[in-house]
């Protein structure tokens, strides 16, 4: 065998340089900081996401009266649950959010709990085979709009 049989080619390429760049591609995706996040929404800036996560728009629910905000938010990005739980716990930890509980299970994945002054938010991580999920469920707590004044019926006296 000469020079050609130790190196792997198709055609008359050598798929060695190629494959190293997207094995290099595939490491450098998985890094994920708390650097360069974003909030989840305005009434919930104190929750960061990663950058690396995309947020998905069409599968929110939002819901607003006047003593309760809520939502139910869904993200995605090309990074592993591994990685992604350490961020999002840090990033919480930072906005004084406190831990409530932590559960990994196979069939639901990773589930983390926070609560903070009037406030709660639970965090579902869990990977497909293209895309990791951010599953964010928040509620807030606001002062209530006060109620109108009952209107005083004046009463005949005789």
């Amino acid at each position: 065998m000469g020079a050609r049989g130790r190196d792997c080619y198709l055609g008359d390429v050598n798929i060695k340089p190629f494959a190293v760049l997207l094995i290099l591609l595939g490491i450098s995706t998985g890094c994920v900081t708390t650097h360069g996040t974003g909030p989840a929404r305005a009434e919930f800036e104190d929750i960061p996401i990663p950058s690396a996560l995309a947020y998905l728009e069409d599968r929110a629910v939002i819901i607003e009266s006047p003593g309760v905000k809520a939502a139910r938010l869904l993200y995605r990005g090309r990074v592993s649950v591994a990685t992604l739980a350490p961020a999002l716990r840090s990033g919480l930890e930072s906005n004084g959010w406190r831990s409530v509980s932590s559960t990994t299970t196979a069939p639901q994945g990773t589930i983390l709990i926070y609560e903070k002054d009037r406030s709660t938010v639970q965090l579902r991580l869990w990977e497909d085979i293209f895309f990791t999920y951010v599953e964010l469920t928040a509620s807030r707590l606001t002062p209530a709009v006060s109620a109108p004044a009952a209107s005083t019926i004046p009463t005949a006296t005789r």
